[in-house]
């Protein structure tokens, strides 16, 4: 058909085809349209690797750009252990796993129970998964746990009393990293092992100044001090980013100081990735302000992100490239990657030593009181469980008692043996 029009145009003039006009004009518009796409879409990865025997953790792979990514690993063979906060049992884990599994055709998806707003849920799984002799395979890390509390929104904290935005999008990580320590340390030197951490531009915006340079409300006993200059949920979020991009460089110096009992040189090497602006779950979140009219106001503009926000797939090709590059065995740690590129870090202070120690020694105080909330607070719990438990036996062998001698709330039942033997 599109051959038989083709000759007529020729012959007949274009005319003679239909609808030729308003195709004409639309096509500048439909290329432009392309091209505009192209460009925020971004780069693709072009980095191939045989991921097979390859055991990678990864935070945040139920949902954005970590699905993208747990789906590109698994499609390659990597053995996928998923740090999720839904209980194993859960109904939509076990879907997801299992549809995972079916799409990638790799059985070896497991998933663990991680909490990611609990400090003792990633001690009890960190601890679980190093006690363990040989230690465990471990060739890679991707943290693509994310959270941020919208324009407007309350800023939150966890049951151990620790700023939501704080502990998912850094202390969790910190925590996390520095027990599993000793398991990317005692990797054989022959192997590739990667730490991928997930960062975003906003950290351009953070403010550590009350770590770095505190004020003189600073508790003496290492506690709060003062609070960041403008603290709001913007400030919250890029003040995550930016203490996690610290952190990574001075992780990256921390694994690189380890004089391995083989002399070999250390082999882990720390990568952070920019994905930039994807239709994700956490984007559309803080475009909608988290309220029903942002909400109204995003699915009438859908068109326009759809536009100039990335796929979740597109997003994940920074991560995917930081995953298999070859050049990165070669390359020093401590680098990040936006649109499968190195690029220089905008801000010269991540990568200063001194405030990479004040933060690390900051983040350790908090860990450890965070903690100690944590346990008085689930102290507290288990008596409240224990109290309600033995007021509900007590309960129960009241009704019990009260049934054997024939009374109802302390009132003799018509009929009863007593009733009776006294009538």
């Amino acid at each position: 058909m599109p051959i038989y029009i083709a000759l007529g145009g020729m012959l007949d003039g274009l005319d003679s085809i239909p609808f030729i006009w308003p195709i004409l004009r639309a096509l500048p518009w439909l290329l432009g349209l392309y091209l505009v796409k192209s460009f925020f879409s971004g780069s693709s990865n072009g980095s191939e690797r045989n991921m097979h025997g390859k055991v990678v953790l990864v935070t945040g792979g139920t949902s954005g750009i970590g699905e993208a990514v747990v789906r590109n690993l698994s499609t390659r063979g990597a053995q996928i252990v998923l740090l999720t906060q839904h209980s194993l049992t859960d109904p939509f884990i076990v879907e997801y796993i299992d549809d995972i599994r079916k799409d990638t055709n790799n059985q070896i998806i497991t998933a663990e129970q991680v909490d990611l707003t609990s400090l003792h849920s990633i001690r009890t799984f960190a601890t679980k998964w190093i006690d363990n002799a040989p230690p465990r395979r471990l060739d890679m890390i991707v943290l693509c746990a994310n959270t941020m509390t919208p324009s407007g929104g309350k800023i939150k904290s966890t049951a151990e009393g620790v700023e939501e935005n704080w502990q998912v999008n850094y202390l969790s990580n910190f925590h996390l990293l520095s027990i599993l320590s000793p398991a990317l340390r005692a990797q054989p030197p022959d192997r590739d092992v990667r730490v991928v951490f997930g960062t975003c531009s906003s950290y351009l915006g953070g403010d550590l100044l009350h770590i770095t340079s505190p004020g003189p409300n600073k508790s003496k006993k290492g506690g709060a001090s003062t609070p960041p200059t403008t603290f709001s949920p913007g400030n919250a979020y890029a003040t995550s980013k930016l203490a996690l991009t610290t952190f990574a460089l001075a992780f990256q110096k921390h694994l690189s100081s380890f004089k391995r009992p083989d002399n070999m040189p250390m082999n882990t090497k720390v990568l952070l990735v920019d994905p930039g602006y994807s239709r994700t779950p956490g984007t559309r979140r803080w475009l909608t302000w988290g309220s029903l009219l942002g909400l109204l106001l995003y699915l009438l503009l859908y068109p326009l992100w759809y536009l100039v926000l990335k796929s979740p797939d597109m997003g994940a090709q920074s991560f995917l490239y930081s995953c298999m590059d070859e050049g990165f065995l070669r390359a020093e740690g401590g680098v990040l990657v936006k649109e499968c590129k190195i690029r220089k870090f905008g801000r010269e202070d991540v990568e200063d030593e001194v405030a990479q120690k004040a933060l690390w020694e900051y983040s350790e105080k908090m860990v450890q009181e965070a903690e100690v909330r944590g346990k008085v607070e689930r102290d507290r719990r288990k008596r409240e469980e224990k109290e309600e438990r033995e007021e509900k036996e007590a309960g129960e062998e009241l009704r019990g008692y009260k049934e054997k001698v024939g009374k109802k709330d302390g009132v003799k039942v018509e009929g009863s043996r007593r009733s009776r033997k006294a009538g």
